[in-house]
């Protein structure tokens, strides 16, 4: 195993302006608390490592279930002592195969002269499982859970270092929130990669469409599902869960080319082996301290929004990426995502906006390749700090096994192995990164288009008004949706029910669409990186329970939802639609069992979706 960071052989291209201005005003308007919260970090590593100070009953309580070797390494205090933070469970794919990592990380860190030690657990939900049920509005408030949880679990105070293992939707989000409240500790990310490839995603879509048209049974669909989630691993389309993969390397906490290596290999432990030394390696105790919270700083997150857009990612992250910011006193906005939209080119096509999945991506070269052009055309910063030990010019590379069967890195390919997965940067798939911001009379929302036909992007229709996903399915079922319509689906933002993903809405819409019939939905509600062929301006704020004005409308009003000038309005007078009041709903029925009595107080306390929709404080800030 070579190990050793590789600074790659392609210079970054000249900085883009708009990169630069971007980065300057986040800079800007997040000085005052991006400072408090350096001077935080600063302070509590001129405290570690803590373990040396606890009283000798605490730490002894703290080595006390493990074997000789590594109670005697603990009991010195002078071996860095490395934090896993694991978000296992065996219901979940995409977290199954971390039940074997522990063991692995425990004898790579012995291996390096630490020892490692589980610190807790977080809770992983699966959005697959839950969509359309009651769980499902639990999913955006467990991201809060799991940062809480990660606290818990370092605030023992054991640790020099931590690896964090998680994947999917809110957790690595919710890890990363938790790790940048403990930002003077080095975090590295190590993934358990995708699922082998299945039924084809763009086949499921199809069968589910059908199914929703009453065209095949249950059983033909069960099948079809079965068929493209088949075993361990990360559901292969582009969603939520590989979009926080793609963020982890390009913002470099990952290693290089770590992100899509299958699970249960050889390179995948290989791969986990060297993040373990890695994590190690930079601990204050060493030479070449890298906490956490230096590593994501205003242009690593430019640099995740970056990747995000060039590569059709999920939706989810526009919310995401701003609650993480947060946690490290950085202030994001959408001005920002739809800024760097307009000069980011789309250079990836993995489903929904393809019919590629991630393993395709990753065998035509991936986050490599895709570092690489991206750097090129000076559109990411390469002056970053990584857990790599280089600046992002590092990660122009990919993983392999060396005859020894070790980690080993080459060049990332020159050419892409399949141009219709995968392209160079100077020929994109279309000029810019397919999500816009939508403003107007009903608010502020997002619009994700890079899977939506051209001829979509504006859709003005009569407005058909429901309060839940289910009201819209069962009028389709009934036959009452037909001809052009805006389907506004509102009562669903995180005060309401916790901003729940409606991903029963797609294929009864799809199908309207395919019928000829021009459909978009407006919601304060979610759709992710599943986001499909059907326009959608998701994320309406203020929300419909808050007195957004996406409460005011009922049925055949004209709806305009224009992903090509930004806009998002209501077609009607300006005094009658002023004098109109807001509509209501009753939510108590979604404020009761599957534990949601117990998400009252995050209900009560969560901020709105353009602010991160988060549960905890943001930073003073200074304006942009």
């Amino acid at each position: 195993m070579t190990g050793t960071p590789n600074s790659g052989h392609r210079p970054a291209g000249s900085l883009h302006a708009r990169l630069g201005e971007v980065t300057h005003r986040i800079v800007r308007r997040s000085r005052a608390g991006r400072e408090r919260y350096l001077d935080r970090i600063a302070a509590a590593a001129e405290r570690a490592p803590t373990r040396k100070r606890l009283g000798c009953a605490n730490v002894a309580h703290g080595f006390a279930a493990c074997g000789p070797g590594d109670k005697a390494e603990l009991r010195s205090g002078d071996a860095p002592n490395l934090a896993i933070v694991t978000a296992y469970n065996d219901m979940l794919s995409a977290h199954q195969p971390f039940e074997r990592f522990p063991d692995v990380i425990r004898a790579a860190a012995r291996e390096a002269g630490g020892t490692a030690q589980v610190a807790g657990g977080v809770p992983a939900m699966c959005d697959g499982v839950t969509q359309g049920e009651a769980g499902m509005e639990l999913s955006l408030f467990s991201r809060e859970v799991i940062a809480l949880s990660t606290a818990i679990a370092l605030s023992h105070q054991m640790f020099d270092a931590a690896v964090y293992l998680g994947v999917c939707d809110k957790i690595v989000p919710g890890l990363v929130i938790g790790a940048l409240s403990f930002g003077h500790l080095p975090a590295v990310f190590v993934p358990a990669g995708p699922m082998t490839s299945g039924l084809p995603n763009d086949e499921k879509s199809r069968i589910r469409q059908l199914y929703a048209e009453g065209k095949v049974g249950r059983d033909a669909l069960l099948e079809a599902e079965a068929q493209s989630y088949h075993g361990p691993g990360t559901c292969t389309f582009y969603g939520t869960a590989n979009s926080n993969q793609m963020l982890m390397e390009i913002m470099g906490l990952h290693l290089p080319g770590a992100s899509f290596v299958n699970p249960n290999t050889p390179l995948r432990d290989a791969l986990t082996k060297v993040a373990v030394k890695r994590a190690l390696a930079l601990t204050a105790l060493g030479n070449a301290y890298t906490p956490v919270g230096r590593v994501l700083d205003e242009k690593a997150f430019v640099n995740g929004i970056v990747g995000l857009h060039a590569t059709g990612g999920s939706t989810n992250l526009t919310i995401h990426l701003i609650a993480m910011a947060a946690a490290a006193g950085i202030r994001l906005t959408w001005d920002d995502f739809a800024d760097l939209a307009e000069v980011t080119p789309l250079i990836a096509r993995i489903y929904p906006n393809g019919k590629a999945d991630v393993n395709h991506f990753h065998a035509a070269g991936g986050m490599g390749f895709l570092i690489r052009e991206l750097l090129g055309a000076g559109l990411l910063h390469a002056d970053v700090t990584t857990i790599w030990g280089t600046g992002l010019d590092g990660y122009t590379v990919e993983a392999r096994l060396d005859a020894g069967g070790e980690a080993d890195w080459t060049d990332a390919p020159a050419v892409s192995a399949d141009p219709a997965v995968l392209r160079p940067a100077a020929e994109p798939f279309q000029a810019t990164g397919g999500l816009r911001v939508l403003d107007g009379t009903l608010g502020r929302a997002v619009i994700k288009t890079s899977a939506v036909a051209d001829e979509r992007h504006v859709v003005q229709a009569p407005a058909r008004v429901f309060h839940s996903q289910e009201e819209l399915q069962a009028a389709f079922k009934a036959g009452t949706l037909g001809g052009d319509m805006v389907a506004v689906v509102r009562f669903q933002g995180p005060r309401a029910n916790g901003m729940p993903e409606l991903h029963k809405l797609m294929p009864p819409l799809g199908v309207l669409q395919d019928r000829g019939f021009k459909v978009a939905l407006v919601t304060d509600g979610r759709l992710s990186g599943a986001s499909g062929k059907v326009p959608a301006a998701i994320h309406v704020t203020p929300e419909a329970v808050d007195g957004g004005p996406i409460a005011k409308i009922r049925d055949g009003d004209i709806v305009r939802v224009d992903a090509v000038r930004g806009k998002l309005e209501v077609i009607i007078d300006e005094d009658e639609w002023a004098a109109r009041p807001l509509a209501t709903a009753d939510l108590s029925a979604m404020h009761e069992g599957v534990g949601r009595e117990l998400f009252a107080p995050f209900r009560a306390a969560v901020g709105l979706a353009d602010a991160g929709a988060s549960i905890f404080a943001v930073h003073e800030t200074e304006d942009a």
